[in-house]
């Protein structure tokens, strides 16, 4: 009989407790608890904003493809204009014949169909999709607007809209009409196929009933009333999935002028609550399924090009409280791991030069800078090797130091003086950008090891910014700009040139990153009211907002090359005071028992 060890070529180690560090897929046995256990990841679900819309539009028509190709085509005002997702970013392709909005869509990519819509009046067009362009055919039988849809090209339901209760079917060449449903509205979703279809929510009644909360089933003959939405909505956007699985989410809830983040969750035969949008919005279009969705577009109000991912596998992580800083303080550089770490100089009440070193439980004093400083930039992928950047209070200082393990260095200076900025890299190979000298700065100086070069600004000029990568690939995020205010803009550095690519879900000041520009982690900052908590993991596309720190504080000493699976924060400003407090970021992992029956 094959065994573990025959099978993995390793034996099965013992643990009193937990493995400190375990990993993904690793087995061990409990000898307290007498089992065997095992590592997972630990995944939540939740929305993740990714690249915009070329075109901002409202009700638009949607819901064909996937997130990995699909589309959007019109929208209000009159748009003809339709987008192309390819998995990671939109293209312009070719337009509708006729530009509307608030038309119905099904279909894949390369075989669509969009259909119904308003262009100063209720729509009957029909338009085939082909992969490259439009075509008109049959029009509906009755025009109307806003009417649920599923199916296929050659297959598909248009049911109710602009409060008709009308459902008619197509057959891939003509539209007939079968049965009424139980109450007609407008602006609803459908989802589903012709004959086993799910339609939720919508609009009727003027001035009696906006929003309503009402969900339909289809079963090929007849419509019937099954459990409602949690929460009464129109003009929301839905996933083109099945009859039995489907999102909706978003949507016009009045009198809440600015629509609902709300999303739920439709399992055959009840909707749940699940992870909200990270901007409320109404008039959205949706692509994809219940596991993998897009919410595009919409009204904030005002038409936006927002677009964000769904997803039912984001792994999750958390903050755990570690051995605190000997001296508090805020404003502080830091360099290394989460398990060997390097914070240095900042602010205690007055400018500092004291150095500490973190071992992943303690930290311990160790020899001082040369020139007591704050808000400089920061480097070094240990704590044996790091730089501390420039920095002040003011005055600002051009000086740069170099720590080897033991002591602190003076070398060659940077080129422009200035404090806030951000810092990445080694302590041979680094990145200094942004800041703040006469005003906000856009100035980027890359080290060779033996000089500074000033290369390509930022496209935005700022201070007080998030950092984190290497001199080659990098992340500059959030920051205050002039004039002041949080900022939410991000921008990624690719060795010569910076792009603007997607936000930060949250705007502030002051947040500290660890990682790299493939994966990291961006956490804690200030904006109105205050001090945040707020973490957000970066997957190289997008942020997604996760765990929260245990202290909402600011301009802490960060862990610089670890990333979205482990860092480390310290120090920092919270909301009374200078803070020493040290917390791990771990990414979220579950043991679990190995069933032995």
């Amino acid at each position: 009989m094959s065994n573990y060890k025959t099978i993995h070529g390793i034996t099965v180690k013992d643990y009193t407790t937990d493995p400190d560090n375990p990993v993904e897929g690793q087995v061990w046995y409990d000898t307290t608890n007498k089992v065997l256990q095992y590592e997972i990841p630990n995944i939540t679900t939740a929305w993740r904003t990714t690249t915009s819309l070329n075109t901002a539009r409202y009700a638009a028509g949607d819901q064909i493809g996937d997130v990995s190709s699909g589309m959007v085509a019109g929208g209000s005002p009159a748009l003809a204009n339709a987008e192309n997702w390819n998995g990671s970013s939109w293209t312009e392709v070719n337009d509708l014949n006729t530009g509307r909005g608030s038309l119905t869509g099904t279909g894949l990519y390369t075989a669509g169909l969009m259909y119904g819509g308003y262009v100063g009046g209720e729509s009957a067009l029909t338009e085939l999709w082909n992969g490259s362009a439009f075509s008109e055919v049959a029009d509906l039988n009755t025009a109307r607007y806003g009417g649920g849809g599923g199916g296929t090209q050659t297959a598909a339901i248009l049911s109710g809209g602009n409060q008709v209760d009308e459902t008619e079917l197509w057959n891939g060449s003509a539209w007939t009409e079968t049965a009424d449903m139980n109450r007609g509205k407008r602006n609803q979703k459908g989802s589903g196929t012709s004959t086993a279809n799910v339609v939720f929510g919508g609009y009727f009644n003027p001035g009696a009933t906006y929003g309503t909360n009402e969900t339909e089933l289809w079963n090929g003959t007849s419509w019937t009333e099954v459990n409602n939405l949690n929460s009464g909505r129109y003009t929301h956007g839905g996933a083109n999935d099945t009859s039995t699985s489907t999102l909706c989410f978003g949507g016009s809830t009045p009198p809440n002028v600015n629509g609902t983040d709300k999303t739920e969750e439709w399992n055959g035969s009840s909707w749940t609550e699940t992870s909200d949008l990270n901007a409320a919005r109404f008039g959205i279009a949706g692509i994809g399924t219940t596991a993998n969705c897009l919410s595009i577009g919409g009204s904030l109000p005002g038409y936006t090009t927002q677009t964000e991912e769904w997803s039912k596998t984001v792994q999750v992580g958390a903050w755990s409280t570690s051995g605190s800083l000997n001296t508090a303080r805020g404003l502080l550089g830091g360099a290394g791991s989460f398990t060997a770490a390097l914070a240095f100089g900042g602010d205690t009440g007055s400018i500092s030069a004291l150095t500490e070193n973190y071992n992943g439980s303690s930290w311990t004093e160790v020899n001082d800078l040369n020139t007591a400083r704050a808000i400089g930039g920061s480097a070094g992928a240990t704590n044996t090797a790091a730089l501390m950047i420039s920095g002040g209070f003011p005055p600002n200082f051009a000086n740069v130091e170099s720590w080897n393990g033991t002591s602190w260095t003076e070398i060659a200076d940077v080129n422009t003086a200035r404090r806030s900025g951000g810092g990445c890299g080694t302590s041979t190979a680094a990145l200094y950008f942004g800041g703040i000298a006469s005003g906000n700065e856009g100035d980027t100086e890359s080290w060779n090891g033996s000089a500074w070069t000033e290369v390509n600004d930022l496209n935005a000029a700022r201070r007080d910014i998030s950092s984190l990568g290497t001199y080659t690939l990098a992340l500059c995020s959030g920051g205050n700009q002039a004039p002041p205010t949080a900022s939410a803009l991000n921008e990624t550095w690719n060795g010569t040139s910076w792009t603007e690519i997607n936000n930060l879900n949250t705007g502030a000041l002051g947040r500290k990153g660890s990682g790299l520009e493939t994966g990291g982690i961006v956490f804690g900052g200030e904006a109105s009211p205050g001090k945040l908590a707020v973490t957000e993991d970066w997957n190289g596309t997008s942020f997604t907002e996760v765990s929260d720190l245990n202290t909402a504080r600011m301009k802490m000493g960060p862990s610089t090359v670890t990333g979205f699976t482990s860092g480390l924060a310290f120090g920092g400003e919270d909301a009374t005071a200078v803070s020493s407090a040290t917390e791990e970021w771990s990414q979220g992992k579950t043991a679990k028992t190995v069933d032995t029956d």
